[in-house]
């Protein structure tokens, strides 16, 4: 088993971290695209309208990261986060690096101020269901949810 540690990226980080970024889109069926997976890190992190946590190896080698959103409910009248992405690279999975950055992630919605959290993983994620469901995560059996795409 590999030790590890998990810390906030900066934007120095982007590119490290935009190649798991990238790998992240590949397993959701988007097109290999590097450019714009580092582009879009280093833009949310200069603006710091996202949070992204990263788990790296005794070594230095970044094996995972997650990434939050900060947002609101309306229905609790109380700020949440959005746990968009979380991704652990092939060769470092199983090892409870996932399990670690969910926790790092709670924490840092805590110290945002945030009542809960929210995530959406695909219907064949099976595995991500697992340790979502592990970790204290309640599927939600009460709202369907929707999207549209609004650009042409």
């Amino acid at each position: 088993m590999t030790s590890f540690n998990i810390r906030l990226a900066s934007i120095a980080d982007a590119e490290r971290v935009g190649v798991l970024f990238d790998q992240y889109r590949q397993f959701y069926q988007q097109p290999a695209d590097l450019p714009r997976a580092v582009s879009y890190l280093r833009a949310r992190l200069e603006k710091g309208d996202s949070t992204v946590l990263m788990a790296q190896t005794a070594e230095g080698v970044l094996a995972g990261f997650c990434q939050l959103y900060p947002s609101f409910c309306s229905v609790d009248a109380a700020p949440i986060c959005i746990l968009y992405d979380l991704f652990v690279a092939a060769e470092y999975r199983q090892q409870g690096i996932a399990g670690a950055l969910l926790a790092a992630a709670q924490q840092q919605a805590r110290e945002l101020g945030a009542v809960r959290m929210e995530l959406a993983t695909a219907i064949s994620n099976t595995s991500a269901q697992r340790l979502y469901e592990a970790t204290g995560w309640v599927r939600d059996t009460t709202f369907l949810n929707y999207s549209k795409v609004v650009t042409d």
